[in-house]
């Protein structure tokens, strides 16, 4: 019987379901198709219909959410420089907001995280650091605007704020999922954004010292 394009898409969600459970279980190398099919209760003929081979599938999984820099970009950053880097601070906030409270992003990171990237998932780490890539260069954009207008400290070139930004990000969402979610992410992240955020503006000329 012809199915539905309704059925198809209630077939198709819930292979993708069981692929994250099972990759999340027993991480994308040791699962096989016949693990997904099993957990999502079709054949693997089905699977095969909707994706062309597990590389496909964890692709799909990878896009159904999108990574901290992603998010920090997707916002438009092209404010004033004067507010730059309150929009960049607040973006990446957001998003440990999100991460925190949404359990399937926490999934799909936590699954890429300890992915082992061999030839057969390489199209999934190329296509990391292509995003890596090009948001980098839209960082280093972002910062180098605050820079040129004096709002930018001197101590801090736009690359290496790129990176102390991109590295702090990265490290706290690990941390936070490879290791038992032991502090607040929200709460003790945004914290150490306003920590970091603050050596990277210029301190005003008129502030005063302590010793």
């Amino acid at each position: 019987m012809r199915r539905t394009k309704a059925e198809a898409e209630e077939t198709r969600n819930s292979i993708l379901g069981a692929a994250e459970r099972v990759f999340f279980e027993k991480g994308v190398s040791n699962a096989s198709l016949d693990d997904v099919a099993k957990a999502a209760g079709v054949t693997r003929g089905a699977i095969y219909w909707h994706f062309s081979n597990k590389t496909d599938l964890f692709l799909e999984l990878y896009n159904s959410v999108t990574l901290p820099v992603e998010d920090m970009i997707a916002h438009d950053v092209e404010q004033p420089a004067a507010d730059v880097l309150c929009h960049i601070e607040k973006s990446a906030g957001d998003w440990l907001d999100e991460l925190a409270a949404d359990e399937h992003r926490q999934r799909i990171f936590t699954i890429l995280l300890r992915c082992a990237y061999g030839d057969e998932l390489l199209p999934v780490l190329e296509k990391q650091q292509e995003v890596d890539d090009r948001h980098t260069v839209m960082l280093d954009s972002a910062f180098d605007r605050a820079r040129s207008e004096g709002f930018l400290s001197s101590n801090w070139t736009p690359q290496s704020a790129t990176k102390a930004l991109r590295w702090m990000m990265e490290g706290l969402c690990s941390e936070w999922l490879l290791f038992g979610r032991r502090f607040d992410l929200a709460a003790e992240g945004k914290e150490g954004l306003k920590r970091l955020f603050n050596s990277f503006r210029p301190v005003p000329a008129n502030a005063e010292i302590s010793i």
